[in-house]
């Protein structure tokens, strides 16, 4: 009878070679599985941050186009960190203030407060009197973007663009009005610009403009 020959096995260098191949192929595809996901997340905050701006920026516009002049305070002002403005709503007129408030980062953050609607003078002075104090700790406010640097507002009046806080034209109905406070005849339009700090997962600088409507 002939003997069986010898079944040789692999030898350990041929058992490590085929360890370190495997583990290349494992990190490469470990590093592809990543990039993907990094990639998804990446995509949903861009997502996300989108979404929570043209929503913030939908609020802005309703608020703009609904700016009536109460007769009894100024309708539309900016001091360079607040803007506040009177609104008409179905329960009355309510006062707005947007205010950007510095944050621990360095950065700062975009609010909006609401006070409730009125439909008495003697209110909606008491609510604009109490805005001129606004710290950004009221209550019913709303944090409506963070990572913003800075905000600019322009005012489009005699056709052109102009600084928010320069003097404009005064209102001819509170001059003849007897007792009747003074103040700017509403622009016709309104344009915002947001400059965003970078990390903030926003482009560099939004720019919006807005056409006010015509005044009852």
């Amino acid at each position: 009878m002939k003997a069986t020959p010898h079944q040789q096995g692999f030898t350990l260098v041929e058992v490590l070679v085929a360890l370190m191949v495997m583990a290349i192929v494992a990190t490469m595809a470990w590093q592809g599985v990543d990039g993907m996901v990094r990639a998804r997340d990446a995509a949903q905050q861009r997502l996300g941050n989108n979404l929570q701006l043209g929503t913030v920026l939908a609020q802005w516009d309703v608020d703009l186009a609904a700016v009536q002049d109460s007769g009894v305070v100024p309708p539309l002002v900016f001091d360079g960190a607040n803007l506040r403005l009177t609104r008409r709503s179905e329960a009355g007129m309510q006062l707005v203030v947007w205010s950007l408030k510095p944050d621990a980062t360095g950065a700062a953050r975009w609010l909006r407060w609401a006070s409730p609607a009125v439909q008495r003078s003697g209110a909606l002075q008491d609510h604009w009197l109490r805005s001129q104090q606004f710290q950004g700790k009221e209550a019913g406010q709303l944090e409506m973007l963070t990572g913003v640097g800075q905000w600019q507002l322009y005012y489009y009046r005699v056709d052109a663009w102009t600084n928010a806080q320069s003097s404009g034209d005064i209102s001819p109905v509170d001059v003849a009005a007897s007792g009747a406070r003074q103040h700017e005849r509403l622009p016709t339009g309104v344009r915002l610009v947001l400059d965003f700090v970078p990390g903030s997962g926003r482009a560099g600088k939004l720019t919006r403009d807005l056409v006010l409507g015509p005044q009852p």
